[in-house]
């Protein structure tokens, strides 16, 4: 198959999760270049990166004019990220390719598992740490109260994102959702918003470096980015007339799907 028509369906899948989903359809990207396009982890990860934090971007862009991004978390949270991403590139390089996809598909499991619907409980609420809240909103300004605890916080989530973007080419929006949701009291609309902007952010810091030092991008690579911000477009537009639910089960299917192909292609390279 055309190699251009392959990226631009495989950008725009990707896409179109992350739009749909929150952000977390970026874990998405690696796989589909590496098994769908036939390219390289190492060149994989770069393009994924440009990608993702390409249509992030987008997506942030609508979050900024709706106010809805918090600036401050997001500068935090990119700033930690960045560090942790040059140590998850070394990690990267010092490890073999098939171990590196068999700890993605791990990453899908994970991420699957979590997007999965869950039901709610006879009060109708999901109990997920409520009582322990270390960022709390200023009822009279509606900022975040910056106490040292939640300052630890929001640079910790930063941080372990930021490790999986340099290490699997991710971009952290698996981490960055749940956990905000936990340790913050963000409505989910900014919570997505804040994450976008802290996966441009650290994306494309971290990218910058390998196109800086001549990583070749590939014409069907150019494809999939613009695909891929075409598809987070339409996802942003779409997703508030579709049911959370049948999204969230429609993506935990798909990552499963991806990672058990992702597994199968792995474990016979390892034994063969």
């Amino acid at each position: 198959m055309d190699p251009f028509l392959v990226g631009g369906i495989a950008g725009l899948l990707v896409g179109l999760c992350m739009g749909l989903t929150g952000a977390g359809g970026g874990v998405l990207a690696v796989p589909v270049l590496v098994v769908g396009m036939g390219i390289g982890v190492q060149e994989a990860v770069p393009l994924a990166l440009l990608a993702i934090g390409s249509a992030a971007t987008l997506g942030s862009l609508d979050g900024l004019r709706r106010g809805l991004v918090r600036y401050r978390a997001t500068l935090l949270m990119a700033a930690a990220g960045v560090l942790t991403a040059a140590l998850g590139t070394v990690l990267a390089r010092s490890m073999p390719t098939d171990a590196l996809m068999l700890l993605l598909c791990l990453v899908l499991i994970v991420s699957a598992v979590r997007q999965w619907p869950r039901q709610q409980t006879s009060t109708g609420r999901i109990s997920e740490g409520m009582s322990f809240k270390p960022c709390r909103i200023d009822p009279d300004d509606g900022r975040f109260r910056w106490t040292p605890r939640c300052f630890f916080h929001i640079g910790a989530i930063g941080a372990s994102a930021g490790l999986f973007t340099g290490l699997l080419g991710v971009g952290g929006g698996f981490l960055l959702v749940p956990f905000m949701r936990r340790y913050s009291e963000l409505g989910m609309h900014s919570v997505v918003a804040t994450s976008l902007a802290v996966i441009a952010l650290v994306s494309l810091i971290s990218v910058g470096h390998s196109v800086f030092i001549g990583t070749p991008v590939p014409g069907s690579g150019w494809i999939f980015i613009l695909a891929c911000a075409t598809g987070m477009a339409m996802g942003r537009v779409l997703a508030p007339g579709l049911s959370p639910r049948h999204l969230q089960a429609g993506f935990a299917v798909l990552a499963l799907a991806v990672a058990a192909g992702l597994a199968t292609r792995s474990l016979i390279h390892l034994f063969t």
